[in-house]
């Protein structure tokens, strides 16, 4: 007689199937706690001491994220990426919105071209589109030619060297960058939700913008949630487009948290105060990407 074979327990086979699991995600988690994780741990650390980044470090508590926020240079950076966010967000949103309510109402033709036009921003890198809006705003650049060719020429002006001026300016340039992705973004929303529901509140007697806020605004909750966190955070990361066109100037009328944070960390070696910049503006873009999020989901 042969011995019959005992029977496979499930725990084991589940088991492992568990180890198996851990196995092949040892490498990804040990990479990523490498790439992110120490250093994040690292900044965290050193924005509690003063540093040179050479020289000996000397423990001085909170005292960095104090000068963030008293400092009044640094403290008008936080004002100047709220400006930044109307621009970079909330006018992208709203003409994104804009677009995808009209083109939910009928489709017509070149839809496809009219996307690519504006989503092309997003294939161009942002020190490419610095330099190009830095030619196009530069005193004898074509803004001004088309004000002066118009009969408008007391408005020209070096409009990346006006203390007015500078900050608005840079957030056009941010809107013409990201209207495209919001656009696009909506419009494939659109295609999702149930063509039902539009004729059902054509027949109610629903205009366009009751349409717009009975159908198509709620079937782009997620999807409005998504432009939210990116371009918030976006605004708030905010630092090749400055630092190619103004640096931060004229005076400090452009300066961002980025842009402050580079120049505390490479230009005045002040390692502690640039990592607790950072500290601060990624615990923020945290806290928004929560809140949107949780936002969203709610019913």
């Amino acid at each position: 007689m042969t011995a019959s074979t005992p029977p496979r327990r499930p725990g084991g086979l589940a088991r492992r199937r568990r180890l198996t699991g851990l196995a092949l995600a040892a490498i990804p988690l040990a990479l990523y706690g490498a790439v992110v994780l120490i250093p994040l741990a690292q900044s965290v650390r050193y924005s509690f001491y003063s540093w040179d980044g050479v020289g000996a470090a000397t423990w001085v508590g909170l005292r960095n994220y104090a000068s963030f926020a008293t400092d009044p240079v640094l403290r008008s950076t936080v004002g100047h990426v709220l400006v930044l966010v109307v621009f970079f967000s909330v006018l992208p949103i709203v003409l994104g919105l804009l677009s995808a309510a009209l083109l939910a109402r009928g489709r017509s033709r070149g839809m496809a071209v009219y996307r690519w036009i504006f989503f092309l921003p997003q294939v161009l890198t942002s020190v490419v589109v610095a330099l190009v809006f830095r030619r196009i705003y530069a005193l004898d650049g074509p803004l001004n030619s088309v004000l002066q060719a118009v009969g408008l020429g007391s408005l020209a002006r070096a409009w990346l060297a006006d203390f007015t001026w500078a900050l608005p300016a840079l957030g056009l340039v941010g809107t013409w960058a990201t209207f495209g992705f919001c656009m696009v973004l909506f419009i494939s929303g659109t295609t999702a939700i149930n063509p039902e529901l539009y004729e059902a509140a054509r027949m109610d007697g629903a205009g366009p913008v009751r349409e717009f806020f009975c159908v198509t605004l709620p079937g782009l909750r997620g999807q409005v949630a998504i432009a939210v966190t990116l371009t918030v955070t976006a605004s708030l990361r905010t630092f090749d487009l400055v630092w190619v066109t103004t640096r931060g100037g004229p005076g400090t009328s452009t300066l961002t948290p980025a842009v402050a944070l580079y120049r505390a960390a490479f230009q005045n070696p002040q390692v502690g105060l640039a990592a607790a910049i950072g500290v601060t503006m990624a615990v923020l873009c945290l806290l928004i990407a929560v809140v949107v999020t949780r936002t969203a989901e709610r019913d």
